[in-house]
C-alpha cells in the first residue's frame, strides 16, 4: 500500500510537487527506472523519492511487478506519433485500468485533488497507471499534441515528456543526441573514405 507524506497547503510545495508537467515527468522517470530485467526496488524508491513520495517500508518484489505491468501499457502513450494515437491508448487505458474521476483529501492531510484510482490506498501499480493517465491526459488536452516519446536513439530505451518550447526533441538527453550526431557524423566520413578508395 502507498504511504501519503502530510503535505501542508501553505508551503508552496504542494502546488509545485502535484503540477501536471512534474507528474508526467515522475511517470517518465518510473517508467525508465522500471524498465529492464530487473529494476532495483531500491532505485524505484529513489525515483518516487525525488519527486516527493514515500516508501517508508520499501517496495515489495509484487509492487515492482504492478508497477512494471503498469509501464508497459503507459509507454504505448510515449510511443505515440500522432495526438490522436497519443489519446486513443490513453482512453483505452482510462476505459481499462482506472476508476472513475474522484477526488480526495487523503482525510485531511493534504489539500483536495483529483484521483483516478480506486481509492486512497490503491496498489502501487494502480496508483502509477491512474495518476500518470491523468497527467498525461491533461497534457495531451492543453497542448494537442503528444505528451512524450521514446527517445529515437537506437541504443536507449528511454521515454520523456516533451512539452518545453522550440522544435519537438527526438532524444530524452544531450548526451543520447551528442552520441548519434558522433556516429551519423563518423559514419558519413568512413561513406566519404569508401567513396574514395573506388575511385
Amino acid at each position: 500500500m502507498r504511504y501519503i507524506r502530510v503535505v501542508r497547503p501553505d508551503t508552496g510545495d504542494w502546488s509545485t510537487r502535484h503540477s501536471v508537467l512534474t507528474m508526467a515527468r515522475r511517470a517518465a522517470a518510473l517508467i525508465n527506472a522500471l524498465t529492464g530485467d530487473r529494476p532495483a526496488p531500491a532505485t524505484v524508491a529513489d525515483v518516487l523519492a525525488a519527486y516527493g513520495e514515500s516508501v517508508p517500508d520499501g517496495l515489495t518484489a509484487a509492487d515492482i511487478a504492478e508497477m512494471r505491468a503498469a509501464a508497459v501499457l503507459l509507454r504505448d502513450v510515449f510511443a505515440a506519433e500522432h495526438v490522436d494515437d497519443a489519446a486513443t491508448a490513453l482512453n483505452r487505458l482510462l476505459r481499462e485500468h482506472t476508476g472513475p474521476l474522484r477526488l480526495t483529501s487523503h482525510d485531511g492531510g493534504t489539500p483536495w485533488h483529483p484521483h483516478l484510482d480506486h481509492d486512497d490506498d490503491a496498489p502501487w501499480g494502480q496508483w502509477l497507471l491512474a495518476s500518470s493517465c491523468m497527467a498525461l491526459t491533461v497534457l495531451v488536452w492543453d497542448r494537442q499534441r503528444p505528451p512524450g516519446r521514446i527517445c529515437s536513439s537506437p541504443s536507449c530505451e528511454n521515454v520523456f515528456i516533451n512539452q518545453g518550447s522550440g522544435p519537438e526533441r527526438r532524444y530524452c538527453s544531450r548526451r543520447c543526441a551528442t552520441r548519434e550526431r558522433v556516429a551519423a557524423h563518423r559514419r558519413a566520413r568512413q561513406t566519404r573514405e569508401d567513396d574514395q578508395n573506388r575511385r
